[in-house]
């Protein structure tokens, strides 16, 4: 029985041609994950980008959200022109996997204003990349509720300031300096 919470083993964006728009692998060295024979190990990035191609094979139709792929449970979900893929081991369990999934693909809806696409994920990888990195650390599942994940991710910094510069504030900002100039004259 695994009691670990490392859960995921990667994350996978592809394209409806396959390839890699984003991908992240997670290999936790605080808790090497167990290899039992049926998990290889994708440690290179040729051993990566074969395994995507096939499992985008596998999955480019409609149909299924979960599959078994070489070792690797998959949860997946496909968005206009992309594929998105959970990675786990197969023990893992599938319900939470997808609930994780979900809570992401509707965190990046919400962000992205429902443009969900691969132009729009490259647009805003930094966007994307942060509603991961809120739902998924190092391979352990933090939150399956996209508002939260969403008001974290967009919310505005306490110290920074609307300043809104137009030809008013810059005839303010002269005519001040105008007449402290003259003053420090006066003053002479």
């Amino acid at each position: 029985m695994n009691l670990s919470l490392y859960s995921i083993s990667a994350f996978l964006i592809l394209d409806n041609e396959g390839h890699r728009v984003l991908a992240k692998y997670y290999r936790p060295k605080s808790h090497p994950q167990v290899l039992n024979g049926e998990m290889k190990e994708l440690a290179t990035l040729k051993e990566q980008k074969a395994f995507e191609k096939g499992l985008w094979g596998k999955t480019k139709k409609a149909g299924g959200d979960i599959i078994l792929y070489d070792g690797y449970l998959a949860v997946y979900k496909h968005s206009l022109d992309i594929s998105i893929y959970f990675l786990a081991n197969p023990a893992e369990n599938e319900l939470m996997l997808s609930a994780a999934l979900n809570s992401l693909i509707d965190a990046q809806s919400l962000l992205l204003r429902n443009q969900l696409e691969k132009r729009g994920v490259l647009e805003n990888l930094d966007v994307v990349l942060l509603c991961l990195d809120e739902t998924v650390d190092d391979g352990i599942i933090l939150d399956t509720d996209a508002a939260a994940i969403a008001s974290r991710v967009s919310r505005s910094r306490p110290d920074t300031t609307d300043i809104t510069i137009n030809e008013q504030t810059i005839m303010n900002a002269y005519q001040t300096v105008k007449d402290r100039v003259a003053q420090r004259i006066r003053e002479l």
